[in-house]
C-alpha cells in the first residue's frame, strides 16, 4: 500500500456524489472509477472519473478501497464481493435489508481480517453529538439516567414512490432507513440494550412498510431510552435528550444539505434546587454549530484506518450488527405489526 488510497464507488446517486466530493478533497485519496446503471449526473459532476460497465469490472480495476452507496437490496452483495476481491470497504447504512444480510457481511469480513470495513453511521461525527459525548464522558453531570430520541421527517411529494418505501428494495420503512441512526446513537452513549418494548405502524402513507415506530429500550443497568422514528413528522425534527444525575444535555437539530432540521444546537444545564431560580428552569448554556464536518471526518477516519492499519472504532461491523438487531427487536416487539402486510423482510 502506498500513501495514496485508490478508490472506486459503487452506486453514484445522492450518497455516491457526497462521498465522491469528500474523497476528492482528501490529499491521501484518489477517486479512480465508479459504477452505476444510470451514471449521467455523476459523469457531469466528475468528468475525469472513469465509469465502469459493471460492478465486476470495477472490482477488477486497480482500486484499494470501494465505497458501496447502493439501495439496500444490493448492499450485501456488493460489500461481500468487494471484500472477497481484496478491497477495503466503506458501506452506507443500513447494512442491507435483513439481519441475515449483516451476518453474511460479517462472515465475509472474518474471511479477510487484513481488510477494513466501515459503515456510514455519520451522526456520530456531528458536532452536536461529539460535544454531548465529551460532556457525558467528562463526568461533570454525573451518570446517565435516561435518553429520549425523536427523529422524524415529513415525507412529501413522491414519498410513496421512493425506493426506500419499496419493501423488496429497502427491506423496511422509516425505522430501518432513519431510526437506525438514533438507535446507533443510543448505543454510542449507553452501550448494549437487553430489553425492548415497541409499537410499530403505518399510520398515514400508502406504503408497504412502517411510517412510525415507538420503542422503549432498557440496558443492563436499568437505564431506559425512548425512541420515536417517524415519516409523519410534518415539521422535520431531530432531538436527542440525555438526562443525567446532575443535569441534562439536549441535542436539537441536525445539519443537513437542505437545513430542513434547523440549527444544530446543544443545550446544557446543571440541575438547580432552592438556589433562587424558578423550580424546573435551571440556567442553560446553548452551543451552536454552523458547519457539518461529519462527512469529511468519516471519510478521513476510514482512510486513516487503511493507511495506518488502525481499527475501525466508529461504524464497525459489530456496531452495525447491533444496530440492526435493535431495529428487528423493535419490529418483533409488536406482534400486530409483524402479522401485517407492512412487516419487514425476514430473509
Amino acid at each position: 500500500m502506498t500513501d495514496t488510497v485508490r478508490i472506486g464507488i459503487i452506486g453514484l446517486g445522492k450518497m455516491g456524489m457526497i462521498r465522491a466530493q469528500e474523497v476528492e478533497k482528501h490529499p491521501a485519496a484518489q477517486l479512480v472509477c465508479g459504477y452505476d446503471p444510470a451514471p449521467q449526473r455523476f459523469a457531469e459532476r466528475f468528468p475525469k472519473v472513469a465509469l465502469c460497465g459493471s460492478m465486476e469490472e470495477l472490482l477488477r480495476s486497480e482500486v484499494d478501497a470501494v465505497f458501496v452507496c447502493t439501495p439496500n437490496r444490493f448492499t450485501p452483495g456488493a460489500v461481500i464481493a468487494a471484500l472477497d476481491a481484496g478491497r477495503h470497504v466503506f458501506c452506507e447504512k443500513p447494512p442491507g435489508r435483513t439481519l441475515r444480510d449483516i451476518e453474511d457481511i460479517v462472515a465475509a469480513e472474518q474471511r479477510h481480517p487484513g481488510l477494513k470495513l466501515k459503515f456510514g453511521f455519520n451522526h456520530r461525527y456531528h458536532g452536536g453529538i461529539q460535544e454531548a459525548k465529551r460532556i457525558v464522558d467528562s463526568g461533570r453531570l454525573g451518570r446517565i439516567l435516561w435518553l429520549r430520541g425523536i427523529y422524524g421527517k415529513s415525507g412529501g411529494a413522491g414519498f410513496e414512490q421512493e425506493w426506500r418505501n419499496n419493501k423488496e428494495m429497502g427491506g423496511g420503512g422509516i425505522l430501518l432507513d432513519q431510526g437506525i441512526h438514533m438507535l446507533d446513537l443510543f448505543r454510542f452513549f449507553c452501550g448494549d440494550f437487553v430489553e425492548v418494548k415497541s409499537m410499530v405502524t403505518t399510520a398515514h402513507w400508502n406504503i408497504p412498510v412502517e411510517d412510525n415506530a415507538f420503542a422503549l429500550l432498557r440496558d443492563a443497568q436499568g437505564r431506559i431510552a425512548m425512541l420515536h422514528s417517524s415519516s409523519t413528522q410534518w415539521k422535520h425534527r431531530f432531538s436527542l435528550e440525555i438526562y443525567l444525575s446532575e443535569g441534562y444535555i439536549s441535542v436539537n437539530g441536525i445539519l443537513s444539505s437542505t437545513r430542513s432540521y434547523g440549527d444544530e444546537t446543544v443545550s446544557v444545564a446543571r440541575k438547580q434546587f432552592n438556589e433562587g431560580f424558578a423550580q424546573g428552569k435551571p440556567r442553560e448554556e446553548i452551543i451552536y454549530f454552523d458547519a457539518d464536518p461529519s462527512w469529511e471526518l468519516e471519510v478521513a477516519g476510514f482512510l486513516e484506518n487503511i493507511l495506518n492499519d488502525t481499527p475501525v472504532e466508529s461504524g464497525s461491523s459489530e456496531q452495525a450488527l447491533k444496530a440492526m438487531q435493535l431495529v428487528f427487536a423493535i419490529y418483533h416487539g409488536d406482534d400486530r405489526f409483524m402479522q401485517s402486510s407492512a412487516a419487514p423482510l425476514e430473509a
